[in-house]
């Protein structure tokens, strides 16, 4: 691979230990703290559907909020390189993650739904069309292996 590389370094420290470990399966929380140096932590477990605490983020969630942020930065870039003036955006993201019987579970899509608010003067086909660019471009999209569809509603205003 040739061109720009860019690294990520990420820490996950497991902090649902009761005191006894992985001794049974329900004896330990699931729940683990995400940090990078110089940024905010970010509280995270397992789905309920796994004994994860709902009140932390998951790893599925985390996985379609990545998508969803991504577009949307690519997007951005886009409009404002385009001459489309955005003045609201707002991702209503849904995930659908399949198990199969052994246990094991894969997604097998993702819709991205942005409402996309553009300031009067700004051509709404111009915007929607910026869509599928910023879907072309998404660093995480490009890298999964099911299908990121994307249905935006453009507002003018």
């Amino acid at each position: 691979m040739s061109g720009k590389q860019h690294e990520y370094a990420v820490t996950v420290t497991w902090t649902g230990n009761r005191g006894t470990g992985t001794s049974g399966y329900r004896e330990y929380d699931r729940d683990h703290v995400i940090s990078a140096n110089g940024k905010s932590d970010i509280q995270g477990s397992s789905d309920p559907a796994f004994r994860g605490d709902a009140a932390r983020w998951n790893p599925e969630e985390l996985l379609v909020t990545a998508l969803s942020a991504c577009h949307k930065l690519w997007y951005l870039h886009f409009c404002a390189v385009s001459g489309v003036v955005v003045t609201a955006y707002e991702d209503h993201a849904e995930g659908l993650m399949v198990m199969d019987e052994e246990g094991s579970g894969r997604f097998t899509d993702v819709v991205l739904k942005p409402r996309v608010t553009i300031k009067s003067g700004s051509d709404p086909a111009v915007a929607e069309e910026l869509h599928d660019d910023a879907h072309e471009k998404c660093f995480i999209a490009n890298s999964v292996n099911f299908p990121v569809r994307c249905e935006p509603v453009i507002i003018t205003g």
